[in-house]
């Protein structure tokens, strides 16, 4: 599960990079404003896969998917690409869950 939530925090955190200049350019959102929230995201998305060994990672990513969504009121289509994030994301964690139930149950003793 760990795997699959960290690659999708990772592209994740790229688009969120790369929405600052967008934000400044096309939305003619201040620099001042656009750095740090979209920065600031970007952040925490790296901090939320490297904190996925511990339930606080899940929460924070889950968190930066909020914000992504949010980033839609600003610049319209993270509202298409964060709710994209948002299903990768959910659908990482489940599908992640459902492997390691069958690694447990292939891993278990026959008898």
């Amino acid at each position: 599960m760990r795997s699959l939530a960290s690659i999708v925090l990772a592209f994740e955190s790229v688009v969120l990079a790369l929405v600052t200049p967008v934000m400044i350019s096309v939305a003619d959102i201040r620099p001042a404003v656009a750095i740090p929230v979209c920065l600031g995201l970007f952040v925490l998305a790296l901090l939320a896969a490297g904190l996925l060994r511990f339930q606080a990672g899940y929460v924070l990513g889950s968190a930066v998917q909020v914000g992504a969504v949010g980033l839609g009121f600003v610049v319209p289509v993270m509202f298409v690409l964060g709710l994209f994030f948002a299903a990768f994301w959910v659908a990482a964690i489940v599908l992640g869950r459902r492997i390691e139930q069958a690694k447990k149950a292939h891993e278990a003793p026959t008898g």
